[in-house]
């Protein structure tokens, strides 16, 4: 079982001076503390489940290029990059810098994008559902394409690149992983069959059918169900405690979740807690879980 680390807020005691150090320091603490991935939003504006939207928001790649330079084995990515954010064959030039920089440490997180406050707030084209599941449907076609080395011009319905060139290349090969965060079990799930090496469900009651449904879609695509990382991000309520990670650890991997990414809450600082609670769990959940 692997443990990750979601930072949602950078509202931090010291105001802006302090973003910068305290984000490097939750980001050396949680690489020397055993932990797997290290995850920051791609939102612009603080979302409303975290806190207003005026609280303080860093781009999402280049605090993860900062993190990078900061650390020596986290893995690194944005749970999750919206599509409509960045062009496609620019979203995959970024991520394959930071796999460059990081050694091979990158993710694409990547999803359908759901916030229209910012998208407006920033100028962003924010397209109907519908659209923007065509659109996510190309951009991972895209990536799929640029990783291979195949420059032959793409044309689809809403993104034409004449030479998607790429070079360098990525260093983790065949490429950066790729994850995809929802839970739609037409669209979501079946995206994740086909072109995903992960996926990304809330912890919630709805968890293992979510899961059932993307082992059908496995079936149905040829896919093996089991090549597919299934990671959880959950949260705490009230005081965090390492007996409480614990829990939750093996609660979701009986479920059958590979990676646990706990998001910290404004105030809370997880990675002591998280590498204590690794410590445990790999005591106690089978090795490859």
């Amino acid at each position: 079982m692997r443990i990750g680390l979601q930072v949602p807020s950078f509202t931090f005691p010291g105001g802006p001076d302090q973003i910068g150090p305290t984000f490097a320091r939750i980001a050396k603490d949680a690489d020397q503390g055993g932990l797997h991935s290290l995850w920051v939003m791609d939102h612009f504006f603080q979302i409303d489940m975290v806190g207003p939207a005026d609280e303080p928001m860093l781009e999402g790649y280049t605090a993860l290029a900062y993190a990078a330079a900061l650390t020596q084995r986290i893995t690194l990515g944005t749970l999750v990059t919206g599509v409509t954010y960045r062009h496609p064959g620019i979203l995959v030039k970024t991520v394959t810098t930071l796999d460059v920089l990081s050694g091979g440490r990158a993710w694409l997180g990547i999803g359908a994008a759901w916030n229209e406050e910012e998208s407006r707030g920033l100028g962003v084209r924010f397209p109907p559902t519908a659209e923007r599941f065509e659109r996510l449907e190309e951009t991972l076609r895209i990536a799929h394409q640029m990783w291979e080395g195949d420059e032959s011009p793409f044309e689809g319905e809403h993104y034409r690149l004449e030479r998607p060139l790429n070079s360098p290349p990525s260093v983790r090969r065949p490429h950066p992983r790729i994850l995809i965060g929802g839970t739609g079990e037409k669209k979501t799930l079946r995206f994740v069959a086909k072109y995903a090496d992960a996926c990304n469900i809330f912890d919630g009651e709805e968890l293992p059918r979510k899961l059932e449904v993307l082992r059908e879609h496995c079936e149905r695509e040829g896919r093996d169900y089991d090549e597919i990382e299934k990671t959880s991000l959950t949260f705490f309520t009230g005081t965090p405690s390492v007996g409480a990670a614990v829990d939750a650890v093996g609660r979701l991997a009986e479920q059958g979740v590979d990676e646990v990414i706990f998001s910290q809450g404004t105030g809370q600082d997880l990675t002591g807690l998280l590498a204590e609670a690794l410590a445990q769990t790999e005591k106690i959940v089978p090795a490859g879980r």
